[in-house]
């Protein structure tokens, strides 16, 4: 065991006057399974970068250990997967990478193979097991669950589950619930560590926001009862004061004595009393600095003419002369919400694009009615670029409810002035889905919406879907947020 220690860390991007991190101190234990945790844009990422030495930063991070870090950087991706783990890691030992690649049920064949020939979990799972074999090393591990599949989600999880000494960047709730033993959160004001899994830091987090919300409640109601109640003294005060020169007590000369300590009785109370409330002000002004804005979301779809949207009857998807998925037989009607769930490699995407219009090659009947509007999420976010109000007009959508989504999901005001193109992976998915949330549709179609998206935006997205039951057919791999939307799931 080792002790990887932060000391007054401070850092922002050159040109930027917004600190990401500012006189953060904690330490973290080599021998835990630390998830890490906070929403989008916070700095997550880049904490790891500073880890690994890519940027200047104030303060002091010490530690005995070598970082490496996930997901590798691959020079060329034609090459064999052998090829490309002996680039990766010259000294690895081969008996030890079988052993690896075994636990994660990937077969050994793959290893003569083109790495980019292989699907995005087999890739995923050959790179994990490459880095597993480095010994000495504390590991980052950045959002490894984005191209698995469920099933695969919860392979990758076990295995993990087995491991200890890293940092794992997750929005997946169920995936962390198994797999970690510390949580490490990136709050609005601070970074904290507390022991457990996520599920545990969740129900933590809400005890202690409820209670500064209550507490912030109580200290409102007093700090106004203090300032009326000192208000009313100081001007019974200030009354007796003028008066004390002019009051007689037996009618035979004037008494300063019991006027004048009267007075000054009541100044001191008064006095009291705005201390009391200073103090108040002071207990007051310490809450409410972590409590996360997660405001509810809207939609709105059109009704449509008919109850049934969408009919695929034996319908067969085929590439060339392969076909790519099964015999399909479903229904898209008004209000469902379905969930279509598969391996990688099943046609989930085929049938998706096949609904929004695409030129996909099929057999069997498929009926839609060309006038049934669709908004569609993609899982490619490569082509955002421009600012955000040119997005907006060249979407033919408004503005102002536009940025009134993304500002519900997080984004500040500054983040309005910049390029999407300097956006972080689930800022770009959140202008995906605040597209589509603006767009006057009757069905909306999101492809694996939820990537990169952090956890508290996910419970956003999953109460407006409960809350308004749009009609939606989407792909999604986070379980936890199929079993709670899903009014129907189709497996593939």
């Amino acid at each position: 065991m080792s002790l990887i220690n932060v000391t007054n860390l401070t850092f922002a991007y050159e040109g930027s006057y917004d600190n990401i991190f500012e006189n953060v101190s904690f330490q973290i234990d080599t021998d835990w399974k630390l998830g890490f945790t906070g929403r989008n844009g916070r700095g997550k990422t880049t904490f790891l970068s500073l880890l690994l030495g890519k940027h200047e930063y104030s303060g002091n991070i010490s530690a005995n250990v070598s970082f490496e870090y996930f997901p590798f950087h691959i020079e060329n991706k034609g090459d064999n997967t052998l090829d490309v783990i002996n680039d990766i890691f010259p000294d690895y030992i081969h008996w030890k990478l079988l052993r690896e690649l075994s636990l994660l049920k990937v077969s050994e064949d793959v290893l003569y193979r083109p790495f980019d020939s292989l699907s995005n979990g087999e890739q995923t799972k050959v790179l994990l097991a490459t880095l597993f074999i480095k010994e000495n090393s504390f590991l980052l591990i950045d959002e490894p669950t984005n191209h698995l599949d469920m099933h695969a989600r919860k392979l990758v999880s076990d295995y993990l589950n087995t491991k200890s000494g890293f940092i794992l960047v997750s929005h997946d709730r169920s995936f962390l619930d198994n797999c970690v033993d510390h949580i490490l959160s990136i709050n609005k004001t601070n970074i904290e560590i507390q022991k457990g899994n996520f599920s545990g830091w969740w129900e933590n987090k809400k005890r202690q926001d409820n209670f500064e919300l209550a507490e912030n409640e109580k200290l409102r109601r007093d700090i106004k009862r203090l300032s009326d109640s000192s208000k009313r003294t100081g001007n019974w005060s200030n009354e007796v004061e003028k008066t004390k020169n002019g009051t007689r007590n037996s009618g035979s000369k004037v008494d300063k004595g019991y006027i004048g300590h009267k007075a000054a009785k009541m100044m001191k109370r008064s006095k009291s009393i705005e201390q009391r409330q200073h103090s108040a002000i002071n207990e007051k002004s310490k809450l409410l600095k972590n409590i996360e804005n997660a405001e509810s979301l809207e939609i709105s779809q059109l009704a449509y003419h008919k109850n049934q949207l969408v009919e695929l009857e034996n319908v067969s998807i085929f590439y060339g002369e392969k076909q790519v998925s099964e015999v399909l037989n479903f229904t898209i009607e008004q209000g469902e919400r379905i969930a279509l769930t598969g391996k990688n490699g099943s046609g989930k995407s085929s049938i998706i694009k096949l609904i929004c219009g695409e030129d996909i090659n099929y057999t069997g009947t498929y009926r839609k009615d060309n006038q049934l509007e669709i908004s569609y999420v993609s899982q490619d976010t490569s082509h955002l670029q421009g600012n955000l109000s040119d997005y907006a007009a060249n979407n033919g959508i408004d503005e102002s409810l536009f940025k009134s989504i993304l500002r519900k999901l997080d984004f500040s005001r500054v983040q309005f002035e910049k390029d999407i193109s300097a956006f972080s992976g689930g800022q770009k998915k959140k202008v995906l889905i605040a597209k589509s949330l603006s767009e006057n549709v009757h069905l909306h179609i999101w492809d694996e919406p939820l990537n990169f998206i952090d956890i508290i935006s996910r419970m956003q997205i999953e109460e407006l879907l409960l809350e308004y039951s749009p009609t939606i057919l989407f792909v999604e791999h986070d379980r936890e947020f199929c079993k709670n939307v899903a009014t129907k799931v189709i497996e593939l």
